[in-house]
């Protein structure tokens, strides 16, 4: 069996930690088990492998998220770039695709599930039995369905056919789904034996591809994905799963948790005060959760979540803290702290004038990694290194570059860094013209390795020069 992780979507009743690119997935705020913090990404990546099926999984995510993925799962898993965001439907037919062209038996189980579930171990047994329970129902497709614990309005729900004899399977048949209903509807549901839908999803890969030919979608993935702008947003679970027959539900009756809001995920963090700060004792069911280096104290105040990143500040009540989502704070902005495989990038603040935009960057580079070299337009910008050492190439050159260099990047010059296996490196990124230039703004031109084979004549850059 095959398992796809899809991971997509976008932050907004986390924000201001969540942002267009680094949604609740990628938050590393989860207790991990060797004393450190977690996200939701890694920790369902550790429970796969932990089961035996991280072998077997792929990612699929939007290219814009292509580098958080990478920074928190490795090299070694694939990972599958949307160029476009097209909802699950597409996603699932492009993963579909990606497994045919590797060669992939048209017979093989695939399992598609989100990348951010929170739930037991025992989960990612009921997810490795699905290739049986295809086997034994003689269903084309197989679903996991959570058993409520009260009668929420938040999910979606699998109502089964009432079994006649439980014991006989572990699955049941299902009759029919509903969306997410108000709350005498939810009762209601439950009162039929109805799941909530978890997600998960798994059919012979041979099923989806006869789904997209019967859609006219072409049986190349390069053609998929050259088409990718002009398809339309389209959910999996209205185009596919709603209408298949005949399709199982198998129950699944451990934790099983969406952490999308501030007061779902509160009671996981590890602390009361995750960052500087300190919540005081007659201040209940209070958590702060701070990226900043600035301490955020609360005294006297119950019941609130105060979340502060580079993006902003929040304080709301728990019960309240998702009418964020309305606000949408981070719509139109760019993300004021992105996350990337060789390291971050912090925007510290900015200034705009008739004559030129000047924007100030804390830039950490992982101990070994590289920033990747690349020649930026028409902005002139400067580097102090605050700490930590490394190699740095620029226009050619190689350098050995530590804590008090100072480089100065003409328009056009391409530059690199290396940070030493001992330590990270960091440095302050002064950026003088256009905005969109920051590091993100373009894919990397070339690799640490190809860069150094520019290095043709040995003469170093100096500090304070270029």
């Amino acid at each position: 069996m095959k398992i796809i992780l899809l991971s997509g979507g976008s932050g907004k009743r986390l924000w201001p930690l969540s942002n267009e690119i680094r949604s609740k997935t990628f938050l590393k705020l989860l207790p991990a088990p060797d004393g450190g913090r977690e996200s939701m990404l890694q920790r369902v990546c550790r429970q796969l492998d932990a089961a035996g099926l991280l072998s077997s999984t792929s990612i699929v995510t939007h290219f814009s998220q292509l580098e958080i993925v990478r920074s928190q799962v490795g090299e070694k898993i694939p990972v599958l770039a949307e160029p476009h965001k097209r909802g699950t439907f597409t996603a699932i037919g492009l993963a579909s695709r990606y497994l045919h062209t590797q060669g992939i038996s048209p017979d093989e189980i695939v399992c598609f599930m989100p990348a951010d579930p929170f739930v037991d171990a025992a989960f990612f047994e009921k997810v490795a039995s699905l290739p049986s329970v295809l086997a034994q129902s003689g269903a084309r497709m197989a679903l996991i369905g959570t058993k409520p614990s009260f009668p929420s309005t938040q999910y979606g729900y699998i109502v089964p056919v009432p079994a006649q004899n439980r014991e006989a399977v572990p699955y049941l048949s299902v009759a029919e789904f509903a969306e997410k209903p108000d709350e005498q509807g939810a009762s209601a549901l439950l009162s039929r034996g109805a799941l909530w839908n978890s997600g998960v999803f798994a059919f012979a890969n041979s099923f989806m591809l006869e789904v997209l030919a019967s859609r006219g979608l072409p049986d190349d993935y390069g053609q998929l994905l050259g088409l990718y702008d002009k398809l339309p947003e389209l959910s999996f679970d209205e185009e596919v799963v709603e209408k298949t027959k005949p399709i199982v539900v198998l129950p699944y009756e451990g934790r099983w948790d969406d952490l999308g809001s501030w007061q779902a995920l509160a009671p996981h963090l590890e602390s009361r005060a995750v960052g500087p700060g300190e919540v005081s004792d007659d201040s209940a069911d209070t958590h702060i959760v701070n990226e900043l280096s600035s301490p955020v104290h609360v005294i006297d105040v119950s019941g609130i979540i105060v979340a502060a990143s580079p993006d902003g500040i929040l304080v709301a009540s728990k019960t309240g803290s998702s009418r964020i989502k309305q606000i949408n704070p981070g719509k139109g902005r760019a993300p004021m702290y992105e996350e990337y495989r060789w390291g971050t990038v912090t925007t510290l603040g900015s200034t705009d004038n008739a004559a030129t935009e000047v924007v100030i960057r804390r830039v950490t580079v992982l101990p070994g990694r590289s920033f990747p070299y690349r020649a930026h337009g028409s902005a002139k910008k400067s580097w102090t290194l605050l700490s930590g050492s490394g190699q740095m190439i620029m226009d050619g050159h190689l350098a050995v570059v530590k804590a008090g260099d100072v480089f100065y990047l003409k328009p056009g010059t391409g530059h690199a860094l290396l940070a030493d296996s001992s330590g990270p490196v960091e440095l302050i990124e002064i950026e003088f013209g256009p905005e969109g230039e920051k590091p993100a703004s373009a894919a990397p031109s070339l690799s640490w390795e190809e860069a150094l084979l520019l290095c043709g004549d040995g003469r170093e850059p100096d500090p304070g020069k270029g």
